[in-house]
């Protein structure tokens, strides 16, 4: 099955290579425990192995023969400014591998269509000024999932995209298209995705949604990452564990791995120990 790297190494070689092309893959994270983190690294792993092979050897290592490399690597946005991520990267990665590894990244801000219907000031989330003459000519509504729908369409085939995140669309869903209108989005990018054979890492912060709302996204999708706070003592630790995954998850279970123990490291989001089943 052909492979495409998640970012993590060692996670990756676990895997055979990493994420079976035309997948979705939601990284479900409490607040901390390591999922936007898991994000940075495979946006700027990814990057980097386009933009300096050698530093991603370095980085990284080598790739399987089985793995395909995204064309392209996208950062879609609703509320950050993409200049805020590359610096909130630095706290992650080493700067070598932001610079590097963030320059062939398309960085996709989509605050202008997600506050448009809001209270919020537009000059908080538009670059450009705006006036009353300027309001009234504007006829451009089109809504968030609208714009994230035409910019997928647009850009998601052979390239890894990351979605920052799906519980920004929850917010906006209840406050302007519904629920169900963002239920039947992810169900159509699961279907398209596998048609693109890209790769489309959605990040989620389980502290904000209810068992219901993180089952119907964790049922639109072909893979989830379940990234939690473990305490032991007087010691917290950061695990993973994959609750579910189209042609990885068993692979796991054959070699009984039921947890992983992760850690941030200069290099971003790594794999610290392996837990079994004894």
């Amino acid at each position: 099955m052909e492979r495409m790297p998640l970012g993590v190494s060692r996670f990756d070689e676990m895997i055979g290579g990493g994420a079976p092309a035309g997948s979705v893959v939601v990284a479900a994270s409490e607040a901390g425990a390591g999922g936007r983190e898991f994000c940075y690294t495979a946006t700027a792993m990814n990057g980097l192995a386009e933009a300096d092979s050698d530093l991603f050897e370095f980085y990284y290592g080598e790739t399987r023969s089985n793995v395909t490399l995204p064309h392209e690597v996208h950062y879609v946005t609703f509320t950050s400014e993409p200049a805020a991520i590359v610096d909130e990267m630095r706290f992650v990665l080493e700067d070598d591998l932001v610079d590097s590894g963030t320059n062939p990244v398309a960085f996709a801000d989509l605050s202008r269509e997600f506050f448009q219907m809001t209270p919020v000031p537009t000059e908080w989330y538009n670059e450009q000024k705006t006036n009353i003459t300027s309001l009234g000519t504007d006829t451009t509504r089109q809504s968030v999932l609208e714009a994230l729908g035409d910019y997928l369409s647009a850009n998601a085939a052979g390239n890894l995209v990351v979605i920052d995140s799906v519980s920004d669309l929850l917010v906006a869903a209840e406050a302007e298209f519904g629920r169900a209108n963002l239920a039947m989005l992810l169900k159509g990018l699961k279907r398209a995705t596998y048609r693109w054979g890209g790769l489309m890492l959605l990040l989620v912060n389980v502290d904000v949604l209810d068992r219901r709302q993180l089952g119907r996204i964790k049922e639109a999708a072909d893979g989830t990452l379940l990234f939690e706070w473990e305490s032991g003592g007087s010691e917290r630790d950061r695990t993973l564990v994959v609750e579910e995954f189209r042609g990885v998850l068993s692979r796991l279970e054959k070699e009984n791995i039921v947890r992983f123990e992760t850690e941030i490291r200069d290099s971003g989001f790594d794999i610290s120990n392996v837990r079994k089943i004894r």
